[in-house]
């Protein structure tokens, strides 16, 4: 049986091995990486613009919760897409690849932000949601794990990668990650975090 403190280290040497890259794979610090992130979110919240936050399972609802935090906390408008009824009829009637690239096409236009969670990185919705979104002129962040090739890290504009092939592991820190950026919009364009 694992020990909580072996557990805890394993989870402490996955964020500190946060990498944060751009679309063409030139790696940025941290700091730069969550700097420019914050300022994606200004720009488009600046320009009347929206920020959609998607995932599946776990992640699903890390996007309702930062979603939510956006919105209340931050005064971005932000949505995650998650409603039962929309997610299970696009998946009958389209196909289960169409439940985020479709509200997207309907909702989302050009200078929006998009901000993804998976921790594989490659689940096919998220891969469209990302093809649709560079079609459509969003802005995209990506935040990932598991194989550091995963195509949602080739498809963001902005990727945060968790070097972990554990799903607790990624999914804690994809939650941290998530907490961070928020707080750190903030205390640059808010009222300091809460």
């Amino acid at each position: 049986m694992e020990s909580w403190s072996s557990y805890g280290d394993s989870l402490q040497h996955s964020l500190a091995g946060l990498v944060a890259t751009r679309r063409n794979g030139d790696v940025l610090s941290n700091d730069d990486g969550f700097a420019e992130w914050v300022g994606m979110t200004h720009a488009t919240q600046s320009a009347g613009g929206f920020l959609y936050v998607i995932g599946n399972g776990g992640s699903a609802g890390m996007a309702s919760h930062m979603a939510e935090d956006a919105c209340k906390n931050g005064g971005l408008r932000a949505l995650a897409f998650n409603d039962p009824s929309f997610l299970t009829a696009i998946a009958n009637d389209q196909s289960f690849e169409e439940v985020f690239s479709t509200p997207l096409e309907r909702l989302a236009r050009a200078g929006d932000l998009l901000i993804t969670i998976s921790s594989s990185g490659n689940s096919p919705n998220i891969v469209r949601a990302l093809d649709t979104a560079i079609r459509m002129g969003l802005k995209t962040v990506t935040l990932s794990g598991f194989a550091p090739q995963n195509r949602s890290r080739q498809l963001g504009d902005l990727n945060f990668y968790i070097p972990a092939r554990r799903y607790g592991w990624v999914e804690c820190s994809h939650q941290i990650v998530m907490h961070f950026w928020l707080d750190q919009y903030l205390n640059v364009h808010g009222t300091g975090a809460i």
